[in-house]
């Protein structure tokens, strides 16, 4: 059955092209928006129009998105790295480089297929295409992720993340030198409005975003910090430290020119953006015991941040 939409145009948006309007509001990207408009699945008070109709205050445009094609999905015998397990969930160490699930562009070799090779029983708990995935890392983030293997443990995972209960940790190595020990950044996150696959600080239509830092050690031409969500917008780690002058060393996309520049001249690029989810926490969903499960720092962050095996859970702990 599509996902039936609708949004009223209010000044803000008045005079604005539809399909760029429609990708703003719904998260879509502005082509997917433009074939939808073609194709008759929008509306505007009651319409079909062009992508290049000017919108007006009080109309109300409707779009039906319809459901994604299933992917026939074949369990494939990936190597995981289990923190845990019982019958309701699965926590693992997710290496960078690891896709979370299939979409476009990514058919096989995700932590679903994993997944899937792994767990007798996971298939159809939330959904065909994300089987027990109730939130993800990005692919070149590495660290502690938690899977659902039962439907029990689905919608209260599913709950905890969205009622914030779940405690998430990061560490990351930025570029320059992190002035204050700590600190809070309260800025809105929403996605670009020339570019909707990436996010970006905004001061207007965007959603309410918080991240706690605090410097762990500070090293030549860049700082090692722990950083904790308040709230869990897409990339918004990744997003509000590039927002402060101080983006995540080798981030491909929020990093600027420096990109996957070395933090000293001279040294090898970054291969991946360093950032590690190194603890999670949550409440079991069966016992309602409070868990906590951290992640040991992956070589290449530590050996670029000069350091030593399990050095940083004694500082931070």
């Amino acid at each position: 059955m599509p996902d039936l939409r609708q949004f009223i145009v209010d000044a803000a948006d008045a005079g604005r092209r539809l399909d760029v309007f429609l990708a703003h509001a719904s998260g879509l990207s502005r082509a997917r928006a433009q074939d939808l408009i073609e194709r008759g699945a929008v509306l505007v008070g009651g319409h079909p129009q062009k992508p290049r109709h000017a919108l007006r205050i009080g109309e109300l445009v409707t779009v039906a998105v319809p459901d994604p094609e299933p992917l026939a999905l074949t369990p494939e015998p990936i190597p995981l790295d289990i923190l845990y397990e019982d019958e309701d969930l699965l926590v693992l160490n997710k290496p960078a480089g690891l896709v979370v699930h299939p979409g476009p562009g990514r058919a096989t070799g995700t932590l679903v297929h994993a997944l899937l090779a792994h767990c007798r029983h996971l298939p159809g708990i939330g959904g065909v295409e994300r089987p027990g995935i109730v939130h993800r890392l990005d692919r070149d983030t590495s660290g502690v992720m938690v899977v659902a293997k039962s439907e029990v443990a689905h919608a209260s995972l599913s709950a905890q993340f969205k009622e914030r209960v779940v405690r998430k940790r990061y560490v990351a190595l930025v570029h320059g030198a992190v002035e204050r020990d700590a600190g809070r950044i309260e800025a809105a996150i929403g996605r670009r409005e020339h570019d909707r696959k990436r996010m970006g600080v905004r001061a207007h239509g965007g959603r309410e975003a918080r991240t706690a830092y605090r410097v762990l050690r500070r090293l030549p031409g860049m700082t090692l910090i722990e950083a904790g969500l308040e709230t869990g917008r897409t990339h918004q780690i990744r997003v509000h430290l590039a927002h402060i002058g101080h983006p995540v060393i080798g981030d491909a996309v929020y990093g600027g020119r420096r990109g996957r520049h070395p933090a000293t001249p001279g040294g090898p690029p970054a291969g991946r953006q360093m950032l590690h989810a190194w603890r999670l926490g949550f409440r079991h969903p069966r016992t309602g015991a409070w868990l906590e499960f951290t992640a040991p720092i992956p070589e290449d962050l530590g050996a670029l941040a000069g350091l030593a095996p399990g050095e940083l859970f004694s500082e931070t702990c």
